[in-house]
């Protein structure tokens, strides 16, 4: 299932959302530009590498702004927009930034945590994103998503509940995070399933501390 829009409105430019994914896809634009030697370096100079986390602190920021391919990129701009403008618009552009921050820190703390001595870097926004889809769990439990669903050889559009998507994703990420602590490759790639798990509770309990905006119709934007 890929999400495509909100039924919620938009009452506000949401403009950090698209600053924010503005950020990551010229930041992946020069990851791409770069030889391949280059880009191992990088990744694993501004990932967060559990084993080595002591002495780079700051790649608890920087990773959230990395990604691993184009496919990685796309879907997680996508979420982000989805779930995000809605969120930015409850609780304001410059809250919105810091709680995506916020969330993605405790994402990467959490993936740190449950795989302590793993050598491979952690890249991507879907922590910080994953805590962006539990806050508006909290905040929009009601609404529905208009998802793009495949039923054998065709694809359509369905209004499914947001409650029901986003539990079932959280579920998923349970399953598999729990299913993957068995696993003792360090040093081979996968999903930082730990990263979705806590991002998506931290969004959860953080969203309760930031005060909401007045949510008027401004008219500069069509309701979604």
């Amino acid at each position: 299932m890929i999400p495509l829009r909100s039924t919620e409105r938009v009452y506000s430019k949401t403009a950090a959302t698209g600053v924010l994914i503005a950020i990551n896809v010229l930041v992946f634009f020069y990851q791409v530009s770069m030889p391949q030697d280059a880009l191992a370096e990088f990744v694993e100079r501004w990932g967060i590498v559990p084993d080595a986390i002591s002495g780079h602190l700051s790649t608890l920021f920087t990773a959230m702004f990395l990604h691993g391919g184009w496919m990685h990129l796309i879907g997680n701009m996508l979420f982000l927009w989805v779930f995000g403008r809605n969120v930015e618009d409850l609780i304001g552009s410059g809250r919105f930034v810091l709680f995506y921050l916020v969330g993605g820190l405790i994402s990467g703390i959490v993936q740190v945590i449950a795989s302590p001595y793993s050598r491979v870097p952690t890249i991507g926004a879907s922590g910080a994103i994953a805590g962006v889809m539990g806050a508006y769990l909290i905040k929009f439990p009601r609404s529905k998503i208009v998802t793009l669903v495949p039923i054998i050889v065709f694809i359509t559009t369905m209004e499914i509940p947001a409650a029901l998507m986003l539990l079932w994703w959280f579920v998923i990420q349970l399953a598999s995070g729990f299913g993957s602590l068995g696993e003792r490759d360090y040093t081979g790639g996968g999903t930082a399933w730990f990263a979705h798990i806590g991002g998506f509770v931290a969004g959860m309990l953080l969203i309760r501390m930031f005060p909401t905006v007045s949510r008027r119709w401004r008219g500069w934007q069509d309701a979604e």
